[in-house]
């Protein structure tokens, strides 16, 4: 009997225990932590400053990894099978939100759905690439930040360094959409500003070499926009333009550093804060894709290549170096 009444009292406790629980409010470390599937064409400096500057954006709106949002990393390395077995691999696990860093991996996840968040990681031309039907209201379950090459302002400081520039070269990847829209902007400033364009177009990294010789042959300079097949092969580029005398001018700034001469350039990293702070926004509910408008980021800096200047014999004036120095990245 005094077994019997101890199971009784004991069987009570717990229910008065369960009972009390239950009227307590979920504390915010037991709420599920949302997944974020970040998908990375390629290994670049580029793409690489953009993916830390998501993280960094992440944090700051609140969603730290590890702790309040899982990250889900996955790099294609420029592989097509690959993109397509990662946004199938976020869509079957049914992430909460998706990121695509560079236009051919945002179109990756877009094609495997229409109802997962997919924020844009530096997609030059959302519109042109398919991907929203109107820059300023997207409509859909997409939006993001656009790697909008400030062109007019690059064009400008070719001609104050080579002020003798009469044809200008432009090498770029025909199936990156990214790419061709911004070649087509270049060409169009280029040819406005009375130079002549001579085009040359790769489809992989193993073009480089053979197109790049050709190409620096019959020019004064050349114009790569932001083209992630041409920087993964920039240093056979610029051995090749180098040789010829030939100054290279690209739209990014982590191509200057791989020997490029100078350019107006996005901080690819701001670019991923961008993109970061976009995404929080929209798994906290403060926003959706349909009606955030892309972010087109418009503040460039000046990146210039001393080392580079000096191997082509081009003087660089004194208050373009300061203001590099105060406003932008100076490399020696």
């Amino acid at each position: 009997m005094k077994r019997l009444i101890g199971t009784i009292i004991a069987l009570f406790l717990f229910l008065v225990i369960a009972f009390f629980s239950a009227l307590q409010p979920v504390s915010s470390t037991s709420k599920k932590v949302p997944t974020v599937g970040i998908l990375q064409l390629t290994t670049h400096p580029a793409l690489d400053a953009i993916h830390k500057g998501i993280i960094a954006g992440l944090k700051t709106g609140g969603y730290t990894p590890g702790k309040t949002v899982h990250i889900d990393f996955q790099n294609a390395e420029a592989d097509q099978s690959n993109l397509k077995s990662m946004s199938d691999k976020f869509n079957n696990e049914n992430v909460n939100l998706m990121i695509g860093i560079a236009t051919p991996s945002a179109q990756s996840l877009a094609n495997v759905t229409k109802k997962t968040p997919i924020i844009l990681g530096a997609v030059t031309d959302p519109k042109g690439a398919g991907l929203v039907s109107n820059n300023q209201k997207p409509g859909n379950n997409i939006t993001g930040v656009s790697d909008q090459a400030p062109i007019d302002a690059q064009l400008a400081l070719m001609k104050q360094l080579m002020p003798d520039m009469k044809t200008v070269g432009i090498l770029y990847t025909s199936s990156d959409d990214s790419a061709t829209k911004q070649y087509q902007q270049f060409k169009t400033a280029a040819l406005n500003s009375g130079l002549k364009v001579k085009s040359a177009t790769i489809t992989s990294t193993n073009d480089v070499d053979q197109v790049s010789q050709t190409l620096v042959s019959s020019v004064d300079a050349v114009y790569v926009p932001t083209d992630n097949t041409v920087a993964s092969s920039m240093q056979t580029l610029v051995k090749n333009a180098t040789q010829a005398k030939i100054p290279v001018f690209p739209a990014v700034d982590t191509m200057v550093k791989n020997g490029g001469l100078a350019t107006i350039s996005i901080n690819q990293y701001d670019l991923g804060v961008a993109t970061g702070k976009m995404a929080a926004d929209v798994l906290s509910g403060k926003s959706t894709p349909a009606t955030t408008p892309i972010n087109f980021v418009k503040k460039g800096d000046l990146v210039i290549n001393l080392k580079t200047a000096k191997a082509l014999n081009i003087t660089i004036p004194q208050k373009l170096i300061d203001q590099a120095k105060s406003k932008g990245e100076l490399i020696k």
